[in-house]
Parts: structure tokens; sequence; C-alpha cells
């Protein structure tokens, strides 16, 4: 246990950790953290990872941590009466973006997993995508693993009124994630994680990649073609139905996104068509012939609103100049409010 006091304020930590042989991992899964100054007390609850690097008695420290407070008064109200903490459902913006037009697009080929990028028009749409989502919260980004949904992510938050800084988390390897460490506490709190994942990326498309959509048309009838591309549970040769993209992509939403977005994080995820379809799927609870006629044009976001475990569609932003499309809930008004002050 540590003591440590700030400015009249005592503040208790609990924690419990490990020594590995060159670094001690502390884990904050159970911690807590009070602070009790003139009549008021704190309580804090921190969960998340630090990691102290020793080098000549100094530590490095890099931190993330889910915060909630709760304040009470005990000097104000009276023994007689019970003070009940207040429990505020957490809410969170998550936005769905499909890349903007690719090279394949252009040429109308089958693309599907071949890692292809934006053309100007895709770098203009995800410009205008960042316009449109400028006043939303983003505090963590999803990608698939391929460049054109990583580059509509990166451009569009050169639009955010926030200013901060994506920045890509590798995890490859442990050469990879040491070499790509941020040792700044205060550059840091000005950056947002930006993870990849393969389990995003757009259907495979099997023996239909690269060859272009009305040439096959043409050799294998039209609707072999149609079948192949909006049925959902008939895959292309040696490629995947929608179905099967489903399977990976909701998995991994619900495995690694919807825990975020529970603590009450927001969250963009900037990907494909048919693994947005299928995320939207479970969504919106839509069926399997529901899916199939869902069109998702590129560079458009889509704002969703999650709070008390359930998904409101908000649409899609219409432009930042327009303050009554962004207040959909008071807590994105707020924001809103206090870019604004920020700016002025």
């Amino acid at each position: 246990m540590a003591a440590t006091t700030f400015n009249g304020s005592v503040a208790t930590i609990k924690t419990h950790g490990y020594i590995g042989n060159s670094a001690l991992h502390q884990d904050f899964g159970n911690s807590s953290l009070q602070f009790s100054t003139k009549g008021f007390k704190i309580d804090l609850g921190l969960s998340g990872k630090k990691h102290w690097s020793r080098k000549r008695g100094s530590c490095l420290i890099q931190a993330s941590f889910y915060q909630a407070t709760t304040v009470s008064d005990e000097v104000s109200t009276p023994d007689s009466i019970k003070v009940e903490p207040i429990k505020k459902s957490k809410e969170a913006a998550l936005i769905l973006i499909r890349h903007g037009e690719s090279l394949w697009n252009e040429k109308n080929l089958f693309t599907g997993c071949v890692d292809v990028p934006l053309t100007r028009k895709g770098v203009e749409e995800a410009i205008e995508a960042g316009k449109r989502i400028s006043n939303i919260p983003v505090d963590m980004i999803y990608t698939s693993a391929l460049i054109r949904a990583q580059m509509t992510a990166m451009l569009a938050m050169t639009q955010h009124r926030r200013k901060k800084v994506p920045t890509v988390l590798h995890n490859e390897s442990e050469q990879a994630e040491s070499w790509s460490q941020n040792f700044s506490q205060e550059t840091e709190k000005q950056c947002i994680p930006v993870v990849t994942a393969w389990q995003l990326n757009e259907r495979m498309y099997g023996e239909l990649q690269g060859l272009n959509k009305q040439e096959t048309a043409d050799k294998y009838g039209k609707e072999q073609v149609h079948e192949w591309r909006r049925s959902y549970d008939i895959p292309p040769p040696n490629g995947e139905s929608l179905e099967m993209c489903a399977e990976r992509a909701v998995a991994y939403f619900k495995e690694h996104i919807e825990p975020q977005l529970q603590a009450g994080k927001n969250v963009m995820i900037a990907a494909h068509g048919n693994s947005l379809r299928s995320i939207i799927m479970y969504l919106d609870k839509l069926t399997s012939q529901e899916v199939i006629s869902l069109e998702l044009s590129t560079g458009i976001p889509m704002l969703y609103i999650v709070k008390e475990e359930k998904y409101i569609r908000r649409g899609s932003p219409a432009a930042p100049s327009e303050a009554s499309v962004y207040a959909y809930t008071k807590n994105l008004a707020r924001y809103r409010q206090k870019l604004d002050e920020m700016v002025h």
C-alpha cells in the first residue's frame, strides 16, 4: 500500500502486481484511489496496466485507465440523511465508416482482401467523412489490416477539431511493441490508439479477386455473379460468403470492441462494405435476408449511440456546420460546446 499527499489531500492507492526480470508490471484490475480533503471524500476506481521500466533509479510510465468518480459530502450532510451515490449509465458513440473509393473500385475489379490504396476521390471522401464527424468524440480507432481502411481512418482524423493524433499500435511481435512505445505522458494524452485487425478485413472473394466485374458477369452469367455477390451463405470459388465474413467480424466486435463501448469509450471503426454490413446486422438485429439488401456508400460515416447495452442508430451526420445534427444526446451536445470554447 502506498500513501501520497496532494496539496493537503491524502491519497491511498491499493494495488497488486508482480515483478518480472526487467520490469514491474502493476495490474490495476481491482485498484482504488481515495482522496480526503476539507470534508469531502472522492473515491476513484481504476483499471488498466502500468509498465514500470527501471533505468538508474528512474521510471518510465505508460498507462491507460478507465476512471469512475463518485463524490460524497461528509460535513454538510446530517447523519440522519443517507446519501446514495448517483449512478450514471455510461454512454458512448460508435462511428462506422466504409473506406473511400479504392483504385480497384475505380477500375470495377473484385478487390476482396487484395491490399490496394485509395484513389484521389477516395482521399477526398475520407476527408469529407472526417469533417462530418469532427464534433463527435473519438477515444479509440479500429481498422482492418488493409491500407484503404487505414488511410480512411487517418485522413478522417486530420479533420477532427480535437486535433489528437492517431497512433497505430504494433503488437505483431515483442520487438515491434517495444520499439513503438511512447514514453511521454503528455504526448500520450494527445494520441488516439489505432488497432488494426484482419478480422475486420473485406470479405475474401477467392478466385474472383482481380477480375473485372462486368467481364466476370459476361463469362459466368449475371445471375451466377449476383448470387456470389449478394447471397448470404453462398461463397464464390475458394472465397468467403457473407455469412463466413460475419462470423469473424462480429466475433471480433463482441470480444474486443464491445467491452470498450460498454466502458464508455467512444469508438470509430473504418472497414469495408461486407465486414461493416456484418456488424450492422448484429447491431440492428437484421435477418440474413435484410442484410443482403443493405448498401453502404464509400466514405459516409454512420453514427450509433450506445447506452445501457443498446445500440441506437442515428444515421449519418450531414455536415459539421449543422449544430442540430450533433445534439443527439446531452453528452454529445456538451462535447461540441467544449470544442467551441477551446476555439474561442
